[in-house]
């Protein structure tokens, strides 16, 4: 059943979940610096709107092909490429054993449309090797959901849910249950990733990325991007470093056509 954000934030404060506490990050004085992006290489697919950090590589969704690709961090050569039933990717995961694809959608005016496109926002759970869908999950939440990470230390999927404005942490042995969430202060939250109990979330629009203690929702750290940049969709984190990747399908919010499109990028911290 779909609920409206008051009802879902509001049985989650009944709940005792911590870190409820809307636009308190705001008014914070914390550390901020501007972003040093090197453009490391061209994905292997023309809009690449998703990262996910693994041990043994990077993953990388296409939002228009819903393919997946399994790609080496330093040369961005593919190692293993599946075909998913996903819709207008906006976020991916590897974990539990599955590849987990955020479909917000069809979107008519990008690519034709197949048996297995749906209007509604989902997360689609998959066999890692073969792509083939394993489980549909309709989301507790209207507006779909674009960063997605799996996170081993809790074993559960972090995810960035437009329509409630906040980071989710869902349960993926459990039918993604919601097990705690956070009230963000921005719009469009793309990419995010976990860092050591706190988490980094990618703001599109805003052309940052916040860091954020993932029990209480305080704001840690501030890292700026600029509009010379590649435009920031997908997002992850990997042994120190910020990776994001420019989608080149919409610049800062707006129209389309960025001069570092499809690129996958690094961020120093």
């Amino acid at each position: 059943m779909t609920v409206r954000r008051r009802d879902f934030l509001g049985a989650a404060l009944a709940a005792g979940l911590p870190g409820l506490r809307a636009q308190e990050a705001a008014s914070q004085k914390v550390p901020t610096r501007k972003a040093k992006v090197v453009k490391l290489f061209k994905a292997p697919d023309e809009h690449p709107n998703a990262l996910e950090a693994t041990r043994d590589a990077l993953w990388i969704g296409g939002q228009v092909s819903e393919k997946a690709y399994k790609v080496d961090w330093k040369t961005g050569k593919v190692l293993h490429q599946v075909n998913t039933e996903s819709h207008n990717t906006s976020g991916m995961a590897v974990g539990g054993g599955y590849l987990w694809m955020s479909a917000n959608g069809f979107t008519p005016n990008r690519r034709p449309r197949r048996p297995t496109d749906n209007e509604l926002d989902e997360m689609i759970q998959a066999d890692l090797e073969t792509g083939k869908t394993i489980k549909r999950h309709k989301l507790p939440w209207p507006g779909g959901v674009h960063g997605t990470a799996y996170v081993e230390q809790t074993q559960s999927l972090w995810v960035t849910a437009l329509g409630i404005n906040a980071l989710a942490e869902l349960d993926p042995k459990d039918n993604l249950r919601l097990r705690s969430a956070i009230p963000v202060h921005r719009t469009r939250a793309h990419g995010v990733d976990w860092d050591n109990g706190a988490l980094w979330v990618m703001y599109s629009n805003d052309l940052l990325i916040e860091k954020v203690d993932a029990k209480t929702g305080k704001l840690l750290e501030v890292v700026t991007l600029s509009k010379e940049d590649p435009d920031p969709h997908g997002m992850c984190f990997h042994d120190g470093h910020l990776y994001y990747c420019d989608a080149g399908l919409i610049v800062n919010g707006g129209a389309s056509g960025s001069p570092g499109a499809g690129y996958v990028c690094r961020i120093d911290l």
